[in-house]
């Protein structure tokens, strides 16, 4: 099974690389006038970062690199991410700290061609699915 972003087909060798750094909880704390710590927490619905990275036999063709870049330039645009294993979120571009979309072709070559194989870097970010369109009377 393949790896998705939408309908762009990619290489199911991509790795979560980030997959276990993220803390669904969220917590303040602060000291009241009387000095008594106060602790507030909630759960995160949204924002967790999803990077999918390239190993070693993770090899891209240029022609879905600029299917990706296409994507990339949509400003915002809700895209759903299905896993190899089934799971599906549905994210944006993470543009915050670098580059949400990183290509590095696997051999240099003068003039690519639509079969030349690059390793990625997808930076994305958890979102609200989208609103359902409403159903035509």
């Amino acid at each position: 099974m393949y790896i998705t972003l939408d309908d762009v087909p990619l290489d199911d060798q991509l790795q979560w690389v980030n997959e276990f750094e993220h803390n669904p909880v969220e917590q303040t704390r602060e000291h009241s006038i009387t000095g008594a710590l106060l602790v507030q927490e909630g759960v995160k619905l949204y924002g967790r970062e999803i990077e999918l990275r390239a190993n070693g036999a993770a090899w891209t063709p240029l022609t879905v690199v600029r299917q990706l870049e296409a994507l990339r330039n949509e400003l915002g645009r809700v895209m759903l991410l299905t896993l190899a294993d089934g799971r599906q979120h549905h994210v944006i571009w993470n543009r915050s700290n670098g580059a949400s979309l990183t290509a590095e072709p696997l051999f240099r070559e003068a003039y690519p061609t639509d079969e030349s194989l690059y390793l990625i870097s997808l930076r994305l970010l958890t979102v609200a699915p989208p609103p359902e369109p409403d159903p035509e009377p």
